[in-house]
């Protein structure tokens, strides 16, 4: 009885959440994708995700921003997404498992005023 409580409890709770919300970021995560690590000098709030589950799979959109060089971000990530099974699959672009990833770096601004604009695609290929 405890466990059916507890779990009609967590359902009302994901469904409070709403669709298309995506839920705490996870430290050093990208906000929506709980598998995708987040740049050391990145930030991103939570509410920088959206997330859609379709049956087809999942559609996640998501941003961070800091004071970090457009080639330091793709360095990065092409060290980084092969080790988590990711594959190349054209500039900014990565495959795996039935999934593609996108990710742009802009940087906006000089001198110290200047920040990197992050942009994260997650969709089902």
């Amino acid at each position: 009885m405890r466990f059916a409580l507890s779990a009609a409890f967590s359902a009302l709770l994901l469904l409070a959440a709403g669709p298309g919300r995506a839920g705490p970021a996870e430290p050093g995560f990208v906000p929506g994708v709980e598998d995708l690590p987040l740049m050391p000098g990145l930030t991103a709030p939570a509410s920088a995700a959206v997330v859609f589950d379709q049956p087809g799979g999942r559609i996640v959109e998501s941003a961070a921003q800091g004071d970090v060089g457009t080639d330091a971000i793709v360095a990065f990530y092409t060290q980084t997404l092969p080790q988590l099974g990711w594959r190349p699959a054209g500039t900014g672009r990565w495959a795996r498992e039935g999934e593609r990833l996108e990710i742009t770096a802009t940087r906006d601004g000089a001198g110290r005023q200047a920040e990197t604009m992050v942009r994260f695609v997650l969709r089902p290929q």
